[in-house]
């Protein structure tokens, strides 16, 4: 019944002025966003004769409709259900705006307001949604017995955000490092992203690496640096040969000392003899 109803008004020639945004409206994920639409208008009106129609431009689902002074939502796509209102003490004013509430990704995309006074206007307006990440968190495998020339794997991990975030690393200098770096995005059921990065790197000694996690809309960034120490650790066949060279020394001190001694022993007896 609806799209019948907006293909007949489609055959009339546009001519009422709508005004929306011209930059996409951000709402953060879980909150309410207002997608703002209004109308110019000379003369009072009945609000029996105004009708406001919002429905997604691609699918033309209907989103909320407005008719004769009242909503009607029979035909409003099942997932809009309980979260759409007009305001309307403000629809005499030229307001059509739409207050979408508790928002998911899902609702990212175009939607298009159609109003019809005497005459007829519609206007489209994108919605991105938006959510920021946790605080980033990076592991080091492995952990122990760690030498210079080791290669090491670190592990940065941050989630619940969306868009897919930017992963960047860098060294302690502020060098941006971008070989060697593995990373994917997994969503979870809300469509929300967790993003793990891995990077690979030989050790140097007392090594700094940061993780920078940068939101494309919201423009914020998640960071965290890590210092790995290493510990002078000997393999085992040159631990041996230490331990084995220690006792060798040992052994010779020794012997040296008793032969030193005899020296003297014999020396001092010579002297009284004499």
């Amino acid at each position: 019944m609806l799209s019948l109803l907006l293909s007949a008004v489609l055959a009339v020639q546009a001519m009422l002025e709508l005004n929306v945004p011209e930059q996409p409206v951000v709402a953060l994920h879980s909150s309410d966003v207002v997608l703002n639409c209004s109308f110019n208008h000379t003369n009072p009106f009945n609000l029996s004769d105004l009708s406001v129609f919002w429905q997604l431009t691609d699918t033309q689902r209907s989103v909320h409709r407005y008719l004769e002074g009242h909503d009607q939502l029979a035909d409003q796509a099942e997932r809009f259900a309980n979260r759409t209102r007009l305001f309307p003490n403000q629809l005499g004013l030229g307001n059509a705006s739409l207050l979408l509430s508790r928002v998911v990704v899902a609702d990212e995309g175009s939607y298009t307001c159609f109003v019809k006074l005497q005459d007829f206007g519609s206007a489209a307006l994108l919605l991105q949604v938006a959510a920021p990440y946790s605080k980033p968190v990076v592991t080091l495998e492995p952990q122990s017995n760690l030498r210079p020339g080791d290669e090491v794997a670190l592990t940065c991990v941050s989630y619940g955000g969306y868009p897919e975030g930017d992963v960047i690393w860098q060294d302690a200098g502020g060098r941006n490092l971008t070989e060697n770096i593995t990373t994917s995005v997994v969503a979870n059921e809300e469509g929300l992203f967790t993003v793990t990065s891995v990077l690979t790197v030989v050790l140097e000694p007392n090594s700094t690496y940061s993780c920078r996690l940068i939101n494309p809309i919201l423009g914020e960034e998640g960071y965290i640096s890590v210092t790995v120490t290493q510990n002078i650790a000997f393999p085992p066949v040159a631990l041996w040969v230490t331990v084995g060279l220690a006792v060798c020394l040992l052994v010779l001190l020794i012997a040296l000392a008793a032969v030193c001694r005899r020296k003297i022993k014999e020396s001092c007896e010579e002297a009284k003899r004499e």
